[in-house]
């Protein structure tokens, strides 16, 4: 064979290979993985990989479905099918297969991937060209990006502790929630975030911000501390599936409460666009 392709137990080439739908890894980027090469029968460096594997799968709470040892000898056995002498060897594990949610069920089994494919190495005595530029990789939150796993592992240790979201915050600046944004109330004036790169510029919150216009409260997009929002009247978080939900407890302790009617009318503002666009008269037509 000259690639191979492995998914949960069954072999085939990659072209021929099939994922289900619900795959965690589809939705989150929900997994982890290892690459190294393989030449003459041995996967190079093994152990350490295999160690790096489980350590990484173990801090992700993702359940591999075999032991070292049993993976270890998979891969060995997978390389032999391959006929190249020197080829690129990667397998990854995803958290399993279930309904797209953030947070997920105990135990769920993983599922392993493994592609064998030939590698041509570069030669060490050909310089390369390099450029440069500011590492930013984990300042792109304002991107709806499908690698969602920071927030799957937050969204799960919320659930563990009785929590629904979790507030983020850079230092002491707020910036929005794991899978939501967040705002608040104080004086009359609603403060949200600005739309920046650390945060996902979020449609329901645009559109909560414009029933403010209509109504007339005043809007201040700014930065505000975690003191400011532990202080707030209220704490409004908002995403495309959840409309203007407020928080009543912030790590146990009470939050918001102190302006009511301001808050309902932003929350009655935002329902009736829904309303009007779907036809629908309740949340749970």
């Amino acid at each position: 064979m000259e690639s191979l392709a492995y998914y949960d137990g069954k072999i085939g080439t990659p072209e021929e290979m099939t994922v289900p739908f619900n795959d965690r890894v589809h939705f989150f980027g929900d997994g982890c993985y290892e690459a190294t090469v393989g030449a003459n029968g041995k996967v190079y460096l093994l152990q350490d990989h295999l160690d790096r594997f489980y350590t990484s799968a173990r801090l992700l709470d993702i359940h591999i479905p075999m032991p070292k040892e049993e993976l270890g000898n998979l891969l060995t056995d997978l390389l032999s099918k391959v006929d190249s002498k020197i080829n690129f060897v990667y397998w990854q594990v995803t958290r399993g297969v279930e309904m797209r949610d953030h947070v997920y069920e105990d135990n769920l089994p993983g599922k392993l991937w493994v592609l064998i494919r030939p590698k041509k190495l570069n030669d060490p005595d050909v310089a390369i060209h390099l450029n440069d530029e500011e590492d930013t990789r984990f300042y792109h939150c304002n991107i709806k990006t499908l690698n969602l796993l920071p927030s799957v592992m937050t969204a799960e240790r919320a659930k563990r502790a009785g929590f629904q979201e979790t507030v983020f915050h850079r230092g002491d600046i707020v910036t929005e929630c794991a899978h939501a944004n967040v705002s608040v109330l104080k004086d009359g004036i609603f403060y949200s975030h600005p739309n920046d790169e650390y945060i996902l510029r979020g449609i329901a919150k645009t559109h909560m911000i414009q029933a403010c216009y209509r109504l007339g409260v005043p809007v201040l997009e700014k930065a505000f501390t975690m003191d400011f929002l532990k202080n707030a009247d209220e704490v409004i978080v908002t995403s495309s599936s959840n409309f203007c939900l407020h928080a009543s407890e912030l790590n146990g302790q009470p939050v918001g409460g102190k302006d009511p009617a301001t808050l309902k009318a932003i929350q009655n503002e935002v329902l009736k666009e829904f309303y009007d666009y779907t036809g629908c008269t309740s949340l749970w037509d």
